[in-house]
């Protein structure tokens, strides 16, 4: 990054940087994904998980369809994967289709757990659909990098929350550790750490909960800290992002490209988003 201030070109050193920014307030969106399988049409009010009968649902969102998977549970009724596939092959060709050619699916597998392979195959069945799979949204942390290995989209739920903690005392879900590239049009959203070892293209987008280390160039969008946690950095080995947020600040980069890049650190200080060298960087900056 330029060592050269765009906000406030006085406080910069050589060494850091602060970026132009602005602080925002998050609305969340009023249909949700949260609130979609939480609607007592989709989801067992009883026992809060996805309909009392092994069935694939297909939910029109919008411009997207839901793919809602049945939980995984040992009962002599629960689906195995196979059943699970001809099931939504039958569904697909049925004469009820209510979606476009090419309409974008995300995929609600709950805490279904799936593997590469598996999603390859419902892919594969949703593509003979005319549909495409884009995002996978699930509990469990295998499925999370499955998903993320094999190119998707991934939003990763976190099953326990604690409601009356403040920001940065929030149990976060275990680090999730990546070896991909986040591609253009491509989200990792995750309630922890994220750590990738690979690239985060232009048009790619990485959220999470605590911190944020890139092994490679953050091209595209890293919100660290995103359930409020101001003390979250963002790491990465070329810092050349398009935005990059903690908590509520967000900050864009500087416009002039540096002459050289170095393994760089945001953080947040009261005056705002700043950029040090991760060589100078202190935790306690």
């Amino acid at each position: 990054m330029s060592s050269e201030s765009i906000a406030n070109p006085s406080a910069a050193t050589e060494n850091q940087e602060v970026f132009s920014q602005e602080n925002i307030n998050q609305q969340n969106s009023p249909d949700t994904i949260t609130d979609i399988i939480s609607d007592p049409e989709v989801a067992s009010p009883e026992v809060g998980v996805i309909d009392h009968y092994p069935q694939v649902q297909l939910k029109s969102v919008e411009d997207k369809i839901l793919m809602i998977l049945p939980p995984e549970v040992e009962t002599p009724a629960a689906l195995t994967f196979g059943e699970l596939v001809e099931q939504l092959q039958q569904r697909l060709v049925a004469g009820d289709r209510f979606w476009q050619p090419q309409t974008k699916v995300h995929v609600v597998a709950t805490d279904r757990l799936l593997d590469g392979r598996q999603l390859q195959t419902i892919a594969k069945a949703l593509h003979q659909g005319s549909l495409i799979l884009e995002k996978v949204i699930t509990n469990r942390r295998q499925t999370a990098v499955a998903a993320a290995s094999a190119g998707y989209s991934v939003e990763q739920k976190q099953v326990m929350r604690s409601l009356h903690q403040p920001p940065d005392q929030q149990i976060l879900a275990e680090s999730l550790y990546l070896e991909t590239t986040v591609r253009s049009g491509r989200e990792i959203n995750y309630p922890g750490t994220v750590v990738i070892l690979g690239d985060v293209n232009a048009g790619g987008l990485v959220v999470a909960a605590g911190d944020i280390l890139i092994w490679g160039k953050l091209k595209g969008v890293a919100h660290a800290g995103a359930k409020g946690n101001a003390k979250c950095r963002i790491m990465a080995l070329e810092m050349q992002p398009t935005q990059i947020r903690i908590a509520d600040t967000v900050a864009r980069a500087p416009e002039s490209p540096p002459a050289q890049y170095y393994p760089e650190v945001a953080y947040i200080t009261p005056e705002g988003i700043r950029i040090a060298r991760a060589m100078d960087f202190s935790r306690n900056s």
